[in-house]
């Protein structure tokens, strides 16, 4: 490209950009890659798993330990550890921050995952999740394969060394506000042959802005030696795939088309019309960086709800938590569809509230007329930014840890950035509406959502910029650059203060009496299924009825009399540190180095400590617009447990019930004594004499191998949820 046209395209790019904010910049940047897209590389290479499988004598000593906790339940119920959630070089977001220019580990493709499912983190199953937009028909042949041969790797069917499913993530954003955003979600299936899968993965749009963007910054790297040929030919090959045709019975499709709906009964359909046995998780519903001011559950019911498929809900990941409902709100909107911006709760404070405070420090007299003015114009300016992740946190002269806590939650265990109350759990759990499927009965679990091919990455708290999805610092060459290029890394690079919102990530945890794929698929359909924050804490919940019968949690359960209820908890085994000597034998040196950055799962033989039992109660039933705030009694109640190393159990019963006659829901908080976290204190602010956040302290990532920064580590009460439990009296 001639050079002066070059520079025009990116600064007309970046204009845009500045206006209007990602989606304006990924048009601009699109005329960039016309340009680029003819320089050939191959964008569909899902790598090769390394042909060994875990020792039978290593699996056997893993199930040994777990089986003589002292809290175990009796029976042939097994607790396994997985992670729903796993992203690769196919993702668009993913490959951008691979980019050299962003200081990127480069190339993670999915057989990455496999090896870092079976050698690093040790997990039990697993699936493959890229996001559908932008995610080719070669590259989903190339998916489908690599995760067969990671099966074939396992061992015999009945009783491999990790399962491997097959899925892919919908990722929808409604751009047009609250009442067309659904979020996204999360397709696994249980069968991988061919003839059991379907021929492509569902999108929810063909735009690709992440990809587009990332295009933008491969053109601002002055390093002629970083060759970008293979991912520009990605995104011009996803952008010129021809769209599959409406009405069309999907096996009678072209393979290669791009199959697309825009809402969740439309995604539905689809399934249903492949006839093959699938789950839809819903994930990340609370972080702001994907979903709107005012983003909520109440029109994700009715024919946009499938019971049958949306049995679960990934309320904790590496984006943070989703549990909680607080009655806060980032903007008002009015009837005529204005916003406005309201006032500091307790524990929360509005970044356009913040955008104000900051006007009035800057006023030579803040008692003046004309300092509220500008106050008050503040406060409205702020609302005009880009109504997704950091919204409000922009003013001349104001760096990002002068923000504060605004816009987050101050009060909750590693709460997701910007967060979005009405899509919490406990939101949903309350949530009624008149339709049919008008009620949510999620089941809970964890999950990585990680970005770097790293299933199961919260083993142990290290290794910032490879475990966590925490951007990478931008280049040295930016930091004292006023050029176009510089500005276009420091854009790109992320948004600033939610760098601190990053953490390890979570973990699904199922109880089956087999390790085997239709097994770990049932427990996952029936609910009987916890979450954890990281660690592999151990966690029953049962409701046992006067005749004796236990109920595990996801069940629902209608019964006379009081109801019983037993919690079983041990915390998860102290880690040791490097690799057990297995892995750099069949995983080898270099390749220990580069994917587990030589820290695996080995766990030792003294377990974490349980602190003690929250239990939180619902009363679901709620309409939009009702009291949530006292139909969720969060905790209703808290045991102590005794701190004995071998683990908790309590039993608790609820008379209320009998007397109410109204369904109860019940899951239980596990917590361990407190450990060192990974963003343990997001923003680590520094308050005044009264307890308020005058400035805080963003973590940096300092490199994907570099140990973590102190100023990024705080103690935490790493915990699990479990499913709840659905209980209704006899006759009501």
């Amino acid at each position: 490209m001639h050079p002066p046209l070059k520079r025009w395209i990116l600064r007309l790019a970046w204009l845009l950009a500045g206006v209007t904010g990602a989606l304006l910049l990924a048009a601009g940047v699109g005329l960039f890659l016309f340009w680029q897209a003819g320089r050939g590389g191959s964008p569909a290479n899902a790598g090769e798993p390394t042909q060994s499988s875990i020792p039978a004598p290593v699996l056997a000593a893993r199930a040994t330990a777990l089986a003589e906790s002292g809290v175990a339940r009796e029976g042939d119920r097994q607790i396994l550890f997985g992670d729903l959630h796993v992203h690769t070089q196919f993702s668009a977001d993913a490959r951008v921050f691979g980019l050299p220019v962003l200081g990127g580990e480069l190339a993670h493709p999915p057989a990455d995952a496999c090896d870092f499912a079976r050698f690093c983190s040790g997990v039990d199953f697993w699936s493959i999740n890229d996001h559908a937009e932008g995610l080719l028909s070669e590259q989903w042949r190339e998916t489908k394969k690599m995760i067969r041969e990671c099966n074939a790797i396992a061992g015999p069917p009945d009783d491999p060394d990790v399962v491997a499913f097959l899925g892919w993530e919908w990722s929808q954003t409604g751009i047009g506000g609250p009442e067309s955003h659904y979020g996204h979600r999360n397709v696994i299936l249980l069968k991988t042959a061919e003839d059991a899968v379907p021929t492509r993965p569902i999108a929810a749009s063909r735009i690709n802005v992440w990809g587009l963007i990332g295009g933008l910054v491969a053109a601002a790297d002055p390093d002629p030696t970083h060759d970008y040929a293979a991912y520009h030919r990605t995104l011009w090959n996803g952008l010129t795939a021809p769209a599959c045709a409406e009405g069309v019975p999907v096996r009678e499709l072209p393979e290669d088309c791009a199959e697309v709906v825009p809402t969740p009964d439309l995604l539905f359909e689809k399934l249903d019309d492949w006839g093959f046995p699938s789950l839809v998780i819903p994930h990340g519903l609370a972080w702001g960086t994907t979903n709107p001011p005012g983003a909520r559950f109440d029109h994700q019911l009715g024919p946009m709800h499938d019971p049958a498929r949306q049995r679960l809900l990934e309320m904790y990941s590496g984006h943070g938590s989703s549990e909680v409902w607080r009655d806060i709100r980032h903007v008002e909107v009015g009837a005529d569809g204005d916003w406005t911006c309201p006032a500091p709760r307790a524990g929360f404070t509005p970044c356009c509230w913040q955008a104000g405070e900051l006007a009035r420090k800057a006023c030579t007299d803040p008692a003046s007329s004309a300092c509220e003015a500008d106050v008050v114009q503040a406060r409205q300016d702020s609302l005009g930014g880009l109504p997704l992740g950091d919204i409000g946190t922009r003013r001349e002269g104001a760096s990002a840890e002068d923000w504060g806590t605004c816009g987050q939650l101050e009060d909750a265990f590693l709460p997701s950035f910007g967060y979005r109350p009405k899509q919490s759990a406990q939101y949903g759990l309350a949530l009624e509406t008149h339709q049919e499927n008008g009620r949510f009965r999620f089941g809970l679990i964890g999950a990585s959502d990680n970005h770097r091919a790293r299933p199961g990455s919260s083993y142990k708290e290290f290794g910032l910029g490879a475990m966590t999805d925490g951007n990478r610092p931008a280049p040295a060459w930016t930091e004292d650059r006023e050029d176009l290029r510089a500005r276009i890394i420091l854009r790109a690079s992320g948004m600033k203060r939610g760098d601190s919102f990053y953490y390890s990530g979570g973990l699904a945890a199922v109880h089956t009496a087999r390790r085997d794929r239709e097994s770990i698929f049932a427990a996952l359909q029936r609910r009987e299924t916890y979450g954890t924050s990281g660690p592999r804490i151990q966690l029953w919940f049962d409701l046992i009825s006067k005749d004796g019968v236990r109920h595990p949690m996801g069940s629902e359960v209608t019964l006379s009399g009081v109801p019983r209820f037993e919690v079983r908890a041990a915390g998860a085994f102290v880690q040791k540190p490097g690799c057990p000597d297995f892995v750099e034998e069949r995983l080898g040196a270099e390749e220990m180095t580069r994917l587990c950055v030589n820290e695996c799962h080995h766990p030792g033989e003294v377990r974490i400590p349980i602190d003690r039992i929250e239990i939180v109660r619902i009363r679901p039933g709620v309409r939009p617009g009702g009291d949530f705030t006292s139909a969720i009694e969060d905790p209703w109640r808290v045991i102590p447990c005794s701190g004995d190393p071998e683990g908790c159990r309590v039993v608790f019963d609820d008379p209320e019930l009998t007397e109410n006659g109204q369904e109860f829901v019940y899951y239980v908080r596990a917590l361990q004594m407190p450990t060192p976290t990974i963003n343990g204190d997001p923003l680590a602010c520094e308050r005044d004499a009264g307890g308020h956040c005058v400035r805080a302290h963003i973590c940096r990532s300092n490199g994907f191998d570099q140990p973590v920064p102190a100023d990024c580590i705080a103690p935490t009460q790493e915990r699990a949820w479990s499913s709840p439990l659905f209980v209704l009296r006899e006759g009501s």
